[in-house]
């Protein structure tokens, strides 16, 4: 299982946003500095952010992007639907009688990683923007 940089970007980038968005909107220039992430990426990542309203776009001399929900109703899963990242640990689909191997029947271990993606995804739709900026300040002592 793999999470590509798309998924973690869009995550960094928005912990990055929601720290800095108290006073003013943030452009993507300053996150892209901060976080290393080239600006050309930023702006796909935020398009999409921004089609499905997790974040809004300020036009202006002091434009740039806010949060358009509080951050503890922004969890994981909606950032990585939001950037069409998905978090997959077989390559089958589970309505699928065909296994990943190519074979009429799925491997030994199937279950096994179906349970792993299981808990993973639960994982995501338990954290938030919050946690993660929390988190991030907490560690700071």
């Amino acid at each position: 299982m793999k999470l590509t940089s798309k998924g973690r970007y869009a995550v960094m980038a928005l912990v990055d946003l929601a720290k800095f968005n108290n006073i003013n909107p943030v452009s993507l220039r300053d996150i892209s500095l901060r976080q290393g992430i080239s600006l050309d990426y930023l702006e796909q990542i935020f398009s999409k952010l921004r089609k499905k309203e997790i974040v809004q776009s300020v036009r202006g001399t002091q434009g740039g992007y806010v949060l358009n929900k509080k951050m503890k109703e922004i969890k994981l899963t909606n950032i990585f639907d939001a950037v069409d990242e998905k978090v997959k640990t077989v390559q089958c689909k589970k309505e699928s009688k065909k296994g990943c191997n190519g074979k009429l029947t799925k491997c030994v271990t199937h279950n096994l990683w179906d349970e792993l993606e299981s808990h993973i995804n639960n994982f995501f739709e338990q954290k938030t923007l919050e946690d993660l900026v929390k988190e991030k300040n907490e560690k700071r002592i």
